[in-house]
């Protein structure tokens, strides 16, 4: 749907949820992007170790990622967050899919459903040059500390890191 500006002119209106987070991005190849996306109406589906093994294990599948490196991740019982560092081969948007996408097949296929996963966007945040990297990685890890998960960062099993 359009509307009419002040000059006759139409201009595009944006839809709220996914249309929006789509606003403005951009993927630039060997960018590191922080990303986070949330499973359908929050539904803490990774509260179950089966599943959220099925997720886990996506994440760093070479085939997924082709040449995108996943620095850092953490799976919590409703979202995920990602540190990527994109390649020449795949935009963030079809990186995504093809993480989240698996890890859904995957999923549906154990509980013999068809139904989504996760949300059908993802947040995410392009690092600066002069930002952090490592810090950002320790923050991702440290979310189930935060969210009072676990008292250690040890003792929580889903998630990981390339400067372990």
């Amino acid at each position: 749907m359009a509307a009419i500006g002040l000059a006759g002119t139409q201009m595009a209106q944006y839809k709220s949820g996914y249309q929006a987070l789509r606003k403005g991005r951009a993927s630039i190849r060997n960018q590191i992007y922080l990303v986070t996306s949330t499973t359908r109406n929050r539904n803490p589906l990774f509260s179950e170790w089966r599943l959220a093994s099925i997720a886990c294990r996506n994440f760093e599948k070479d085939l997924l990622l082709k040449d995108a490196t996943m620095l850092a991740w953490v799976l919590m019982p409703d979202h995920a967050h990602w540190l990527v560092q994109l390649g020449t081969q795949l935009e963030l948007g079809a990186l995504m899919m093809r993480i989240k996408s698996a890890a859904a097949r995957e999923i549906n296929r154990t509980r013999n459903r068809k139904e989504p996963v996760w949300d059908r966007g993802f947040h995410d945040r392009a690092l600066r040059q002069e930002e952090d990297i490592a810090a950002t990685a320790r923050y991702i890890v440290a979310n189930p500390l935060r969210a009072g998960l676990v008292k250690r960062v040890g003792d929580y099993p889903y998630w990981n890191a390339i400067w372990l």
